[in-house]
């Protein structure tokens, strides 16, 4: 039989010990580790949520990797037509891991009102345009259909909306400049069939949907040129390794960009939110370490002569301390059990009812604060705490160690 065991179970199952003394103390312990647990678990739920948030929303206009020319420049208009023709298009087959491909093109134009007019980067697509990613964003209308002959539907940003006043059916004009400024520009004229609120404002006050064709009737490319290829992965995981990869399987007069590299800003910006979790996790452990220890010092002080008898009896030192440690590790574990209940029941809660929200949407991009639950994640904390936290019990219970038989059994 392990008699340490033994003994550490009938001390937490006896009376006395959860009315002692040491009781309100153990208690806080126990409330120091359920809350650093729902603390670390919020800090790490939100941070996720917030970088996937983000990275889904630019990836869902860009493309996690965009194939162009070289010779194409840092504006948002493409310059040097791609044809279509190519080893790689439409379907991506020599790279594992690519989950589609389309090929794009934009052009910067003018919306013009009667009282208003407004610039804006005219992003056309074609029949291989995967809407799935806009879907989520469209607030009102529906999704145009690109297949056949040249439509006049397109789908505007919330943000254009509302800065010119336009509704689902709307007609209006849009100019586009020719390369010779002396030249009549062109215009168009649009049907809004749709409108979309991404919550990133880089990509709302400037892009609009429509039909490819026109862009290439505009630049007198051919129907099977386009400005760019947007690639699109399975795992984001793996966007250095696929870049690679693809870059590898294109012609050398092709260029390919990560949407890393694309808003390299933005995911900077995100990248800082690990730092934060990783400060919030070591202070959250160290003071649920701090408490344990305190309630083991309380703990042991107070079975004394519990210590003294066992002595007496032959137990070694390390037997002793290993029933203070089964004391210890049931504290534990009733804190994690706790926090671990109340931490995923309010972060489900957040993810089905979105209860709070940014003060601030445009700062974050998004405006109901997200969560991304990692069951992975959530077993490596749990298990990283109890860790941490046994370790840092272990040096405590070293005074066992100090303490005389003798003594012991006379201390009151």
């Amino acid at each position: 039989m392990n008699y340490e065991f033994f003994i550490a179970k009938r001390i937490i199952g006896s009376k006395a010990y959860k009315s002692s003394v040491s009781a309100p103390i153990i208690k806080i312990g126990i409330a120091a580790i359920a809350i650093g647990i729902v603390v670390m678990l919020i800090a790490i739920a939100t941070g996720l949520g917030l970088q996937k948030k983000v990275r889904e929303k630019v990836v869902a206009f860009n493309g996690h990797i965009t194939i162009n020319n070289y010779d194409t420049n840092e504006s948002n208009e493409s310059k040097v037509p791609i044809t279509t023709e190519q080893e790689f298009y439409p379907q991506f087959n020599s790279v594992e891991g690519i989950k589609h491909i389309q090929g794009v093109a934009t052009k910067f134009g003018i919306i013009r009102t009667e009282t208003d007019f407004e610039g804006i980067v005219l992003k056309g697509v074609g029949s291989d345009y995967d809407w799935s990613y806009l879907q989520e964003f469209l607030v009102e209308g529906n999704l145009p259909s690109y297949e056949g002959k040249l439509s006049n539907e397109v789908v505007i940003s919330s943000y254009l909306a509302n800065r010119l006043n336009f509704r689902v059916g709307d007609n209006f004009q849009t100019v586009f400049g020719k390369e010779s400024i002396d030249e009549i520009p062109f215009q168009r004229a649009f049907t809004v069939v749709g409108i979309f609120n991404s919550g990133f404002q880089d990509i709302d006050k400037n892009f609009m949907i429509g039909d490819l064709s026109h862009i290439q009737r505009m630049n007198k490319w051919k129907n099977n040129e386009v400005g760019n290829f947007e690639v699109y992965l399975d795992d984001f995981s793996q966007l250095l390794e696929k870049e690679q990869q693809i870059r590898d399987q294109t012609p050398s007069f092709l260029d390919t960009q990560t949407i890393e590299e694309k808003f390299s800003t933005t995911f900077e910006w995100i990248k800082i939110f690990d730092n934060n979790t990783y400060g919030i996790i070591a202070i959250m452990i160290i003071v649920a370490g701090i408490n344990m220890i305190t309630a083991l010092l309380v703990l042991i002080l107070e079975r004394t002569q519990m210590i003294g008898i066992l002595k007496a009896l032959g137990s070694s030192n390390w037997s002793i301390r290993k029933v203070f440690l089964y004391n210890a590790t049931y504290l534990i574990g009733l804190g994690l059990f706790w926090g671990n209940l109340i931490g995923l029941g309010l972060l489900f809660a957040q993810q089905q009812f979105g209860l709070l929200k940014f003060p601030n949407p445009e700062q974050y991009y998004v405006s109901i604060i997200p969560v991304h639950i990692s069951f992975g994640d959530v077993i490596l904390l749990d298990i990283g705490t109890f860790v941490a936290c046994f370790l840092m019990l272990l040096v405590p219970s070293i005074i066992i160690t100090k303490i005389s038989p003798v003594k012991a059994i006379r201390f009151e």
